[in-house]
């Protein structure tokens, strides 16, 4: 039976993050929840979809959205539950949602491993749109040396111009949800010399640290700044009580994977993100 919540209830959520733990030990891998958001959910929209069976959750689709435009799903099935169209309603109902709700884009998040994901996205029409390596890195990065000239900072709304300039210039194209990340997370600007030539932003769930949106200016790169700030924003996750840190890298963007790898980030798994059909 299909459930629509808003907001997820404490007996919700943990059977979601039961569900997720049964799955990722038989699939392997990680699913790309965002815990943090699921526990704040604001409660003014369709957000989740559970699947019970005599009152058990066995499927769960999650909707991550920033701009309120393009929306991120992940969606998993119990192992003993698969093969009974229930993969099939959850996505079929989140497209409803997606449409209903106004959304430009829906990203599904399928782990490359996952046969059956690839088949319902390719059965819905949906092209591949990107592909991400998931890394994880496991204990603090060796400490080096740290440049004092670069300077971590915490940015702030009057920052928003500088943080623009510098993902657009790193990623090639202008950032849309800045002002969330600076209200969800913790955004820093990288200052070298006193100079802004970087940005990251850190979020913390649980006992897990998340890199997002690290850039460094173009013209500051190959100097070892991004090297520099990744192991000192590391070291702070784990000094902080952290047990891992994770962090996504387009597939096909080999200088970063490097500089990741460099300093102990090591591949989970890669997922492959499907542009959904929204229209009619």
């Amino acid at each position: 039976m299909l459930h629509t919540r808003t907001r997820l209830s404490p007996d919700d959520l943990r059977a979601v993050a039961a569900l997720e733990q049964e799955v990722v030990a038989h699939d392997g891998g990680r699913l790309k929840i965002e815990w943090n958001g699921l526990r704040d959910r604001t409660g003014d929209h369709t957000n989740d979809l559970l699947w019970t069976v005599d009152g058990q959750v066995v499927g769960y689709v999650g909707f991550d959205t920033w701009n309120g435009r393009v929306v991120e799903l992940v969606g998993m099935v119990a192992p003993g539950a698969r093969g009974r169209g229930i993969g099939s309603a959850l996505l079929e109902a989140a497209v409803r949602v997606c449409r209903e709700r106004g959304f430009a884009q829906a990203l599904l998040i399928v782990p490359r491993p996952s046969a059956a994901g690839h088949h319902l996205a390719q059965r819905l029409g949906a092209p591949l749109e990107h592909s991400e390596h998931a890394l994880r890195l496991d204990h603090a990065p060796a400490t080096g040396e740290e440049d004092a000239r670069t300077v971590l900072r915490d940015a702030t709304a009057a920052d928003l111009g500088v943080l623009t300039g510098l993902l657009t210039a790193a990623f090639g194209e202008a950032p849309t949800h800045l002002e969330d990340g600076l209200r969800t997370g913790r955004t820093l600007l990288v200052e070298h010399a006193g100079e802004p030539v970087g940005t990251v932003r850190l979020q913390r769930d649980g006992d897990q640290g998340g890199v997002y949106g690290f850039a460094v200016d173009p013209r500051a790169q190959g100097r070892g700044i991004g090297r520099d700030v990744l192991r000192r924003v590391c070291r702070e996750f784990f000094a902080g009580g952290a047990t891992s840190v994770r962090l996504e890298v387009a597939v096909d963007n080999d200088r970063a994977l490097g500089l990741y790898t460099s300093v102990g980030f090591a591949r989970v798994q890669t997922e492959d993100y499907y542009d959904l059909p929204l229209g009619g």
